[in-house]
């Protein structure tokens, strides 16, 4: 995790009893993200560096060094070799992770971009800014392909499925919408939010979106059925970022109230072709089934009594 209080903290889920925090940033840690295979860390900060760290009890790292505003968002490519930043100097750069140095730079955004993810294949970048523009780039030609704009806000958070072929954007305008890359078609827009929704995260199945918002809720939204299951209450004041584990039989979510929260899913009390066949019913029968038929309602994870965990 990382906070406005300058730290990454590495938390240890299994033992729970003991975290490392990392100190090296001069301002705040704005992004934080682990590479495929866990080795490296990747790291953006308001001191307008990146810095990767090697995630074990001292915490050495290295600082990549190019941007001159305040960087907002670094992710990993699929193979781990690059790592994409995106900063409020309108600028989108791509580092090598082996060699530590800048690999190239992508420029069209005219305001300050807000997040840029990699695709699962690693050969498109979709990227948002507070232009209101979401603009999809090719990493070999290393020009803007599409670009879809938003009239109504802008988008603060944008990441593809796990298929590659629809991305996800979280709006300012209270709105979470995906468009198809391959046809340029708004495929959902969910109104479901009272305010900015500030962070979106993928089930590795594909078939569920979890969003973040400032209206202090997380949201589990179903794909498929184009409808809410559940609305989560656990933070005091914004959610600022959420995140599916891999296998994606856990959450974590971090918000204003300097509170990071582990939630327990129930996604996988059915088996992925259950689901889809429940979904297949849902959308060809008249009367379709509550949803409470499929999931059965567990108790709230965060009703449970909380651990404590120190911090060395």
């Amino acid at each position: 995790t990382c906070s406005v209080d300058r730290f990454l903290i590495l938390w240890k889920l299994k033992t729970q009893c003991r975290a490392y925090r990392f100190a090296g940033h001069a301002e705040a840690v704005t992004s934080v993200e682990f590479s495929p295979d866990g080795q490296v860390l990747a790291s953006a900060s308001h001191d307008h560096t990146v810095r990767l760290w090697i995630p074990c009890i001292h915490g050495e790292s290295s600082v990549l060094k190019g941007h001159t505003a305040s960087v907002r968002s670094v992710s990993f490519s699929h193979d781990g070799y690059s790592v994409v930043s995106a900063s409020n100097d309108k600028l989108i750069k791509i580092w090598s992770v082996c060699y530590q140095r800048l690999l190239f730079t992508l420029f069209r955004h005219t305001g300050w971009v807000r997040c840029a993810k990699f695709s699962p294949d690693g050969r498109i970048i979709a990227s948002c800014g507070e232009d209101k523009s979401v603009n999809i780039w090719d990493t070999r030609n290393k020009i803007c392909v599409n670009s879809f704009s938003d009239d109504e806000g802008f988008a603060t958070f944008v990441d593809f499925n796990p298929s590659g072929t629809c991305i996800a954007c979280a709006g300012s305008n209270n709105t979470v919408k995906l468009w198809d890359i391959r046809t340029n078609k708004l495929l959902q827009n969910f109104k479901v939010h009272r305010a900015g929704v500030n962070c979106i995260s993928f089930h590795p199945s594909g078939n569920y979106l979890i969003t973040a918002s400032t209206d202090g809720t997380l949201k589990i939204l179903d794909l498929l059925g184009e409808r809410l299951i559940y609305t989560l209450h656990g933070h005091k004041g914004p959610v600022l970022c959420v995140a599916f584990s891999k296998g994606g039989e856990k959450f974590a979510s971090g918000g204003k109230d300097a509170q990071v929260l582990l939630w327990k899913t129930n996604f996988d009390t059915l088996d992925y072709e259950e689901v889809l066949k429940h979904n297949f019913r849902r959308t060809h029968i008249d009367d379709p089934p509550h949803l409470l038929d499929i999931y059965p309602r567990s108790s709230h994870f965060h009703g449970e009594k909380l651990k404590s965990v120190l911090v060395s």
